[in-house]
């Protein structure tokens, strides 16, 4: 493609580019938290909008009993079809609008989509409603060029990634509604993901028995079995640390509990206490062996307790995310669009966090993490107080999709 036409298009998205911010405040305005999980009204709200560009979102309802089973309220996952001539890929961007609720210490308003000294603050202004606007104005950029295309382009606006995409992603693989030849999901500008962590969420339920306070004889004290088991929990970090990835970017497998319920009173024997953990793995660990091991830590730990019985429920198991071969193509482009945009080499490496991409991996479909974004996840505030974006990133991160599309769709001369 000559450089003319690459210029068209960046100049474009400059053009655009008051326009993008704007769009992107309206995205951050309408909160998604979840917990508890009532989202389809943001995806109501994203398709309303995108009909102002001349586009049609199909809105693929999850059934209601199938939600609220999942633990969440409401799901509406959108799909935006962009066919262009035979004989191209059809390549799939995807961004996630749920987000972890935005919690306490916040000096600007987690719902505001407040701009102030070149930076974007609210909740998923990093990740990953900055992405529905990256993806967006990267399509319509290529558009307005008006040279042929071949292919076709989807964007995926889905709804449910805090709680492991499987009614997200998932849902819509699952369902058939889509099989795209390449996949572009939410990242950031510095950085390309090709792999990332599986992820193992258990909830484990420490049954014991209420008793007086004065008496604790009278009781079976579930807090103390649950000190064992996190005992032993934390006990195995150094076990961890030992072992490694041979992928860039991923380091040693982690395991925490990151919340914990019991007890009804200060003077009463707790009789439940109810504790969340999570344990990643590497891309090089069996998923399935490692929920055995943890399993069978957790139940040794209070083995032989009287008055003590444990119930270990899955929140969820996430595979981790492996190139598969197209990927290195995506890989290639985003990063010579990088360099001409950015000015610097992007690494392409893992990260040790879990997102959906790992699901159209689990579909064969090759999928690459790349958006608007810091260089990293603390640098951004994502899931903290005053979680934040540079707009420059968001400029960044759209010229260099917007090239890339324009790479794989662009009819040759």
């Amino acid at each position: 493609m000559t450089m003319q036409v690459q210029e068209k298009l960046v100049d474009w998205i400059d053009a655009h580019f008051d326009e993008q911010v704007a769009f992107l405040r309206q995205v951050i305005r309408i909160p998604t938290d979840t917990p508890p999980g009532n989202n389809a009204p943001h995806a109501d709200a994203v398709a309303t909008m995108v009909e102002a560009f001349g586009w049609s979102a199909e809105k693929h309802v999850v059934p209601a009993q199938a939600v609220r089973d999942y633990g969440m309220e409401s799901i509406t996952n959108l799909i935006v079809r962009r066919p262009y001539a035979a004989g191209g890929p059809t390549i799939a961007l995807n961004a996630h609008g749920d987000v972890v609720p935005p919690g306490e210490g916040w000096v600007h308003p987690p719902y505001g989509g407040v701009v102030e000294d070149g930076f974007i603050y609210g909740r998923a202004a990093a990740v990953s409603k900055s992405d529905f606007s990256t993806y967006i104005f990267a399509v319509r950029a290529l558009e307005a060029l008006g040279v042929p295309l071949k292919g076709g382009l989807e964007l995926h606006f889905t709804y449910d990634e805090e709680f492991g995409g499987l009614l997200g992603p998932g849902w819509l693989l699952e369902q058939k509604l889509t099989k795209p030849d390449f996949v572009i999901a939410a990242g950031f500008s510095y950085n390309i993901v090709t792999a990332h962590n599986a992820c193992l969420q258990l909830e484990i339920t420490v049954h014991g028995k209420s008793g007086h306070g004065a008496m604790p004889e009278t009781g079976h004290d579930a807090l103390q079995a649950a000190t064992r088991i996190l005992n032993a929990i934390y006990g195995q970090l150094p076990e961890l640390k030992k072992i490694k990835s041979k992928v860039a970017g991923i380091d040693s497998p982690t395991m925490l509990v990151g919340r914990i319920d019991g007890g009804t009173n200060t003077n009463v024997v707790p009789g439940k206490v109810v504790m969340k953990m999570d344990r990643r793995m590497i891309p090089e660990e069996d998923p399935v062996a490692v929920e055995a091991q943890v399993r069978a830590l957790i139940e040794d730990a209070v083995r032989g307790e009287p008055g003590i019985r444990v119930e270990i429920r899955r929140l969820l198991l996430s595979h981790a995310l492996r190139p598969l071969p197209g990927s290195e193509e995506l890989v290639a482009s985003l990063q010579k669009n990088g360099k001409q945009v950015i000015g610097e080499e992007i690494a392409a490496q893992g990260t040790p966090l879990y997102a959906d991409a790992r699901l159209y991996g689990e579909h064969g479909i090759p999928a690459v993490l790349y958006g608007a974004g810091p260089r990293t996840v603390p640098e951004s505030n994502a899931k903290k107080a005053d979680e934040r974006l540079a707009l420059e990133d968001l400029r960044k991160a759209t010229k260099v999709v917007a090239l890339t599309l324009l790479d794989f769709l662009a009819v040759s001369d």
